[in-house]
């Protein structure tokens, strides 16, 4: 299963509201854990991205390293 389809079935499963107590806080972990896996994942290839793919997103060096050095909790 991909990721993103992984993701897009647990924000499905939080977003129902009649789910039982312990279910509702299961998948609100599962999801807070999955984006701080992705953030993780991303901040960390950012920082081996060479100079024109930083410039195809948008960013330049001094900006991908200051999004690279946050931790994985941080938005």
């Amino acid at each position: 299963m991909s990721h993103a389809l992984h993701t897009a079935h647990l924000n499905a499963l939080n977003a129902q509201a009649n789910l039982p107590l312990v279910a509702d806080l299961a998948v609100k972990f599962a999801v807070a854990v999955t984006l701080w896996d992705t953030r993780r994942k991303t901040r960390h290839a950012l920082r081996s991205l060479e100079a024109h793919l930083l410039h195809d997103i948008g960013l330049d060096r001094l900006s991908a390293q200051a999004e690279a050095s946050k931790p994985f909790w941080q938005d």
